[in-house]
């Protein structure tokens, strides 16, 4: 048996789902470990991928203060513990830690158990969970790590087959993760008439939160958009686009990057260790797209990048990265399982 875990939110999900996909292609199932808090359920409560799975009461640590952190402490431990039974029980050879307050529990109970640990570290800069396991795991992939043994990052090859060269911005996408940016939101209000009125078409993932403001807010001023808070299939949202503002998640840029999806990238402030800046310079600093702080966002930044022709950028990055990494991933856990 094989566990996947990790979660809480769209960029953890999406790697366990992608490593996923290849395990499924192999004609192996794997069990996942997840929390009941955040977007765990919804992605995979009725995946059939799975050969079962659970959603524990984990809760993040990192962000909480006082008795809520000591809280969190007590409540982890006690699933850690449960962890270790239900790894025990199911005769688990080997957890694979996507990161996040989700993969906790099994990651921890795998090291107490010497399970073999493999680790994906989505980030420039690894996260806390990452960073305290990195010495006691197998394996440790990162597309940011020049010595990781894969370099490429696991997203589903759909990216890829879809990926296309963009040259004119003929339609723009507004992407603010998984649960949405009220700051995206606000900027896509400020450009959305000029673009209008240059015959720009608009895409914008607004979020949940977001979704009704935004909604009537092109209603209202009689712009034409295709609004949506959050779709699976977020690849055909994509293909349509010829440009996108996005956050700087590393699952949302590499799903850029393979799809040669030029973009301007507005990373999230209060990422821990400023992370989203991290990943951003990755491609700006390499003149395969834009990068302004969230502070520094308006129009005119907009502005100097529409008559820009993308297509040397666009194939530029698209050879950034290559489909194998979560194919990678997956070699090593079936590895792993028979050699324990």
């Amino acid at each position: 048996m094989i566990v996947l875990s990790g979660g809480g939110t769209g960029g953890h999900l999406a790697v366990v789902s992608a490593v996923k996909e290849v395990l499924n292609a192999k004609g192996f199932k794997p069990f996942f470990i997840g929390s009941d808090y955040g977007q765990d359920r919804a992605w995979f409560g009725r995946d059939s991928g799975f050969v079962d799975k659970a959603f524990l009461p984990s809760r993040g640590v990192m962000n909480r203060k006082g008795l809520g952190k000591l809280f969190s402490l007590v409540n982890n431990g006690r699933l850690v513990i449960s962890a270790r039974k239900s790894l025990s029980a199911l005769g688990v050879k080997t957890v694979f830690c996507a990161g996040g307050y989700a993969a906790a529990p099994a990651a921890l109970a795998a090291i107490s158990l010497k399970i073999p640990l493999v680790i994906h570290e989505q980030n420039a800069v690894s996260g806390a969970l990452n960073r305290r396991l990195k010495p006691f795991c197998k394996a440790f992939y990162s597309s940011f790590d020049p010595i990781s043994p894969c370099g490429d990052y696991p997203i589903k090859r759909v990216f890829f087959e879809k990926a296309r060269v963009r040259s004119k911005i003929k339609t723009i996408i507004f992407l603010g993760g998984s649960q949405g940016s009220e700051a995206i939101n606000k900027f896509a209000e400020s450009v959305a008439p000029s673009l209008a009125e240059r015959g720009v078409k608009i895409i914008h993932q607004c979020g949940r939160v977001g979704f009704e403001n935004m909604r009537k807010f092109y209603e209202e001023n009689g712009i034409v958009a295709e609004v949506f808070d959050f779709d699976f299939n977020l690849v055909d949202r994509l293909v349509e686009a010829d440009f996108a503002v996005a956050r700087s998640g590393a699952g949302t840029m590499f799903e850029l990057t393979a799809n040669g999806l030029p973009a301007l990238f507005v990373p999230y402030p209060f990422a821990v260790g400023n992370h989203q800046m991290a990943n951003a310079k990755r491609l700006s600093e390499r003149e395969l797209g834009w990068c302004v702080e969230e502070a520094r966002l308006s129009p005119e930044v907009l502005d100097n990048i529409l008559p820009v022709d993308l297509s040397d950028i666009s194939k530029r990055l698209a050879k950034e990265i290559r489909y194998g990494g979560a194919h990678a991933i997956a070699e090593r856990l079936l590895i792993l399982r028979k050699t324990t």
